[in-house]
């Protein structure tokens, strides 16, 4: 029996193009591999660099304060604070006080002077953005440190010595680790510290992965055998393929078919124009009692046929396609409608949402935001504008300008995925924002890495001094709540509460927290008086 013409046409069309996306499919998976190999170990050598970051910034930090508090002397009582706050502190080995030239005037420990093969002079110290902030190499018998001086005034500057521990580089993934090292150096290729299970061990062919950091003299470098390489992650070859025979099949079919292809774009502006998206919201609650101080509201597409489409499918689009400011103003008017009445009846509640660098730089947004909340009726102390640090600040200086109108008007803003986005804590401070927000990433790891919960205690450490409150993201056990209230973490949002909820589970997740603590508190009172 012979097809008819169209059937014919049809299943030629569908044929042809599946063949052709599955050939051009073939080479492209060897090349979707690679890149995404890349780009993966690109953000383990940015890590590397952030932490390292974290730990001049700390020591930094830490000069300030000596110095505010005057304590930037030889004193035997400005020596005995100085050992307290290197004892407090599990990354500083300790403090000296220098002339200009970089020599030493005394130290807080005096006896670690000893351990030093020797001193840089102030001329081979390697100034870093910050003009007052110089990083050197100290070398010691009992391995190196990382020296960082600040400039206190014309006569003097302090030197905190920070430990290198290797495990801080310890970050690669389980079937690269025996095979790859971690090397963390100055920009003028000195070497502070690595980390590798066999140091014993040359790698085979190996490939190298370079980053250096924008504001310090610090240098990254990740290298592993070229062979462990080009097997890992190679099981994305047939998902690859299958989704371009898949694609060539739906685009021959399509075609066939002879519709009008209508871009995702499309999609976006008839969501819009239909109001599908949506606010889900998520509880920020106290660490230690389960209260539920506040809510990030987190965008949500709900089709006309029920399905929930997450984030990840269409926020990067939104993004790139200039959609990301009309969806956010959409999703908050929704959101000040639903919360109204527990935003005025708790005035200590907080609705935070994301915004994006250039929707915070664009003209007009501090105005249209305090329209918005006006309207509604809800004090503007109770928003918090979170801040996503994933994509950079272009111009730190008029938003810092912006964040500055934004808080004058009593709104609050908070930096979001600190730790693995592009601005330092010194830039933080720059920013004069109320609340960092500890990445997901740290919390992952903060209950089996050790490195990590140093990290994560020098960044309340920071905030503290910087005056700023700290909320970690993405808590999902009782282990990692108990690391992260150790760590001295008060605030926290994640699944071990709750996922984002649609409005009606949120509001009956809150009202059950309520009265729950509500009891709780009845409950404590009847004891006191018995």
């Amino acid at each position: 029996m012979r097809l008819q013409r169209p059937t014919f046409t049809f299943v030629a069309l569908v044929l042809a193009s599946t063949v052709a996306f599955g050939l051009g499919g073939h080479f492209a998976a060897k090349g979707v591999i690679n890149h995404q190999q890349a780009h993966q170990l690109d953000e383990l050598t940015e890590v590397v660099l952030r932490r390292a970051e974290f730990a001049v910034d700390f020591a930094a930090a830490s000069l300030d304060q000596l110095a505010r508090r005057d304590l930037a002397s030889c004193a035997p009582a400005a020596l005995q604070a100085i050992r307290l706050l290197v004892y407090q502190s599990s990354t500083i080995k300790d403090v000296r006080l220098v002339n200009p030239d970089g020599s030493v005037i005394c130290s807080a420990y005096s006896e670690t002077l000893e351990f030093d093969k020797g001193w840089v002079d102030r001329r081979d110290m390697l100034s870093s953005r910050d003009k007052q902030l110089s990083l050197f190499r100290v070398e010691q018998f009992g391995g190196d440190a990382l020296g960082v001086l600040r400039d206190i005034n014309d006569s003097s500057a302090l030197v905190a010595i920070v430990g290198i521990n290797a495990t801080l580089f310890d970050i690669m993934p389980a079937e690269l680790r025996a095979h790859s090292e971690v090397v963390l150096g100055l920009s003028n290729g000195e070497k502070l510290g690595e980390f590798q299970v066999d140091a014993e061990r040359s790698l085979q062919e190996p490939i190298s992965f370079d980053k250096n950091s924008a504001r310090l003299p610090l240098h990254a470098t990740i290298r592993l055998e070229g062979a462990v390489l080009s097997s890992w992650n190679s099981e994305a070859y047939w998902p690859a393929l299958a989704l371009a025979l898949g694609l060539g099949a739906l685009f021959g079919f399509l075609l066939a078919r002879s519709r009008r292809l209508e871009g995702p774009v499309a999609d976006l502006d008839r969501g819009l124009a239909a109001r599908e998206f949506k606010p889900y919201y998520q509880p920020i609650f106290e660490l230690t009692t389960d209260e539920i101080r506040g809510c990030e509201i987190l965008a949500r597409w709900l089709r006309q046929d029920g399905s929930v489409i997450p984030p990840m499918n269409f926020i990067p689009l939104a993004e790139s396609s200039g959609r990301i400011q009309a969806m956010t103003w959409q999703i908050l008017e929704s959101a000040l409608s639903d919360l109204k009445p527990l935003l005025k009846a708790n005035k200590n509640f907080k609705l935070s949402l994301n915004i994006v660098p250039n929707h915070l730089l664009s003209t007009g947004f501090v105005e249209r935001l305090r329209r918005t909340v006006l309207a509604a009726k809800v004090s503007a102390r109770q928003i918090v504008v979170e801040i996503t640090e994933r994509d950079e600040l272009d111009d730190l200086a008029r938003a810092a300008a912006v964040v500055s109108e934004l808080r004058d008007h009593g709104f609050r803003v908070a930096i979001d995925d600190v730790g693995v986005g592009h601005s330092g804590l010194s830039r933080l401070k720059g920013l004069g924002a109320n609340t960092i927000k500890i990445d997901k990433f740290f919390v992952d790891t903060i209950t089996v890495d050790a490195s990590t919960t140093m990290i994560v205690e020098m960044l309340v450490a920071l905030a503290r001094d910087l005056q700023m409150t700290v909320v970690a993201e993405g808590i999902e056990t009782e282990d990692q709540r108990r690391a992260l209230i150790a760590s001295g973490v008060q605030e926290g949002q994640g699944y071990l509460v709750a996922a984002p909820l649609p409005f009606m589970k949120f509001s009956e997740l809150f009202e059950k927290r309520r009265v729950a603590q509500s009891g709780e508190a009845v409950g404590n009172d009847s004891a006191l008086v018995a």
